[in-house]
């Protein structure tokens, strides 16, 4: 049912960059156009994809079949990613940082297109190599998939979550923990000093 629902939801598209390439033959030059685009759910799932052909519409179908074979589910933690990470490709590096509630994406170009098509609403993203869209995009992509969730990275280490967190993010959850035990146990004495009241009254 869940797979049902993840397939059902509507897969939007992004045009990045359209760039017109030349092919120098015997009679001249013969042109065609190169598409790049991002595919995205805006919850999790996020895809890029290349095309080329004679023409832009043909150029941009091609790029979005590729995308939908390239597509992979981000790993979130509300609506920013899990921790910091570098993806790399070729020449270009991407650093990614976890940002907190209402900082939106700060990111530009390709970069933003893949953050925000994937769901990711509050986060640092710098460039730290070439400023070629295609592997910038891919960077990024390298970067969301090198990602982990603390459930997995406990499972494989065979330890609690809290374990596996940084202090900061440990000492937060243990306090959340200890108001919710505390709050649990107010709960009762307050219901056993309303019967009383009524008792008395």
């Amino acid at each position: 049912m869940a797979l049902d629902v993840v397939e059902s939801r509507e897969l939007k598209e992004r045009v990045v960059e359209i760039n017109r390439v030349a092919k120098v033959v015997k009679g001249g030059r013969r042109f065609s156009f190169t598409a790049l685009v991002v595919i995205g759910d805006e919850v999790d799932r996020v895809g890029v994809g290349y095309g080329k052909a004679r023409e832009v519409p043909l150029a941009i179908t091609k790029a979005v079949d590729d995308a939908k074979k390239n597509l992979f589910t981000v790993p979130k933690h509300g609506q920013t990613i899990t921790h910091e990470v570098t993806g790399r490709f070729d020449a270009a590096r991407v650093l990614l940082r976890p940002a907190s509630e209402g900082t939106g994406v700060i990111a530009g170009g390709g970069v933003r297109a893949v953050l925000e098509l994937g769901g990711i609403r509050d986060i640092l993203a710098k460039s730290l190599g070439t400023t070629n869209p295609i592997n910038m995009a891919k960077a990024t992509v390298d970067g969301l998939k090198q990602l982990r969730r603390p459930e997995d990275v406990a499972k494989i280490r065979g330890l609690t979550v809290s374990q596996v967190l940084p202090v900061p993010a440990r000492a937060k959850e243990e306090a959340t923990q200890e108001s919710q035990a505390a709050q649990a146990e107010e709960q009762p004495e307050e219901t056993s000093g309303e019967a009383q009241d009524h008792a008395d009254a």
